[in-house]
């Protein structure tokens, strides 16, 4: 079996500093760059949401930049706007961009919010009510209530099932005093790393990061309620509205990021749900030939994580389309496990993957974020050139073993939202 071209090495160097509170520094030099992006990760996240008050994460990440202990949101817009500059956050930290020689604004403003972010009540309600008008319409989408019941039925009580935004119940409970409880208990350098790309010397970097946290208080490794993940099986679960469209997924759980087969795993979703354009057999069969839906797709590795994500397919369609719909994935899902891939399919899955792979790491703000990535994930130095290699090794034999070892069509959670009912999913899945 031939392989695929390998394309020239994409290099994102990196200098790695831990400093003296716990910090994790990582600085990738970049001569001439005009953008500076940094990207503050704290670990915890949502996984450490309250039950009753989930999203609270996310809030104290949003709204970080609502105040500090010493400056008002308008000003510090306004010590970053002239440079160019935006500061934002969720639940797992901080993002920023800079014009490149402002980076020392964009550093000062980022770790400003980040240890003394003061959730003033005025701002913290205002925000809270614009976020809860769009969570409202959210909470009446179809597709959006059919993703969350999917995540349920895979996840139950873990952490994973949970909106990481949180519901218009718990968001509308939380209250500032809540989210500076949660900046004291889960921001603090021992659970911080920082990816930033520039035009940047990393010894100016580490000097001045090494101030700006200089008496930062630890907090400590973060707890989370130990609930086990269910077992794969068939559950289902509908919302109904009515809608002209049902919106449909498909799937179980899935894999962790750091499993042998993910390199096979994402050559074999090319092949069955996620290729570009025409090529994938879930969007040829149920799209091009049956008509079924402009809208289809399906995967397992993009949400693979340091927590296992999901095998998720998604389609929408008819109501009377439904029971054809799914029955369309259960039958690629048995196909690409018991037949290989053919030759054609295998070599344009490849050549994709390996010809785009550099695509999108000339913005600076990518270069960050895959800093935090590679840091969390533990990946080897020479990573980003082992990979496309990878792929463009993959044979047939590996993407049918990886199918048969990660796809369970017989254990599948079914969620759809518009015009259906349980009884008619039920249909669906031939039970």
């Amino acid at each position: 079996m031939s392989r695929s071209k390998a394309p020239g090495v994409l290099e994102v160097p990196c200098e790695r500093f831990e400093l003296p509170g716990g910090l994790v520094l990582l600085v990738s030099p970049r001569p001439g760059a005009p953008i500076t992006a940094a990207r503050l990760h704290l670990r915890g996240g949502s996984s450490v949401d309250p039950m009753g008050q989930e999203g609270r994460a996310f809030l104290a990440g949003r709204l970080a930049d609502q105040g500090t202990a010493s400056s008002t949101e308008a000003e510090l817009s306004a010590r970053l706007e002239p440079c160019g500059g935006s500061l934002a956050g969720d639940q797992s930290g901080l993002s920023g961009s800079v014009a490149g020689p402002h980076w020392r604004v964009l550093l000062e403003t980022l770790f400003e919010v980040a240890r003394t972010a003061a959730y003033p009540e005025a701002e913290v309600e205002l925000q809270k009510r614009r976020l809860l008008a769009r969570m409202a319409v959210e909470e009446e989408s179809p597709r959006t209530q059919a993703s969350q019941r999917f995540k349920r039925l895979v996840y139950g009580k873990h952490w994973l099932g949970r909106p990481a935004h949180g519901t218009v119940a718990s968001v509308a409970s939380l209250t500032p005093e809540d989210l500076r409880k949660h900046h004291a208990e889960h921001w603090g350098p021992d659970r911080a790393v920082l990816g930033i790309c520039g035009d940047l010397d990393p010894a100016a970097v580490r000097r001045l990061v090494a101030r700006l946290t200089k008496g930062w208080g630890a907090v400590g490794a973060p707890e989370r309620r130990r609930v086990a993940i269910p077992k794969r099986g068939v559950r289902l679960d509908a919302f109904r509205k009515s809608r002209d469209q049902v919106h449909v997924f498909l799937g179980h759980l899935g894999v962790k990021r750091a499993d042998p087969d993910w390199p096979a795993l994402v050559v074999m979703d090319h092949v069955l749900g996620s290729g570009p354009g025409f090529t994938a057999r879930i969007t040829k069969r149920l799209r091009d030939e049956l008509g079924l839906a402009y809208t289809v797709h399906a995967d397992i590795h993009a949400s693979a994580g340091r927590q296992p994500g999901t095998f998720r397919a998604y389609i929408g369609t008819s109501p009377e389309h439904v029971g054809t719909a799914v029955q369309g994935f259960l039958h690629e899902m048995r196909r690409i496990r018991d037949e290989r891939v053919s030759r054609k399919e295998l070599s344009l899955a490849r050549d994709y993957l390996v010809g785009s792979f550099p695509l999108g790491f000339e913005r600076a703000a990518r270069r960050a974020g895959y800093l935090i990535t590679a840091e969390l994930h533990g990946y080897a130095p020479d990573h980003l050139r082992t990979l496309p290699e990878r792929y463009a090794s993959v044979t047939a034999a590996e993407v049918q073993a990886a199918a048969q070892r990660h796809l369970h069509p017989e254990a599948c959670c079914l969620a759809a939202a518009g015009p259906v009912t349980r009884a008619a999913l039920r249909a669906a899945m031939g039970s």
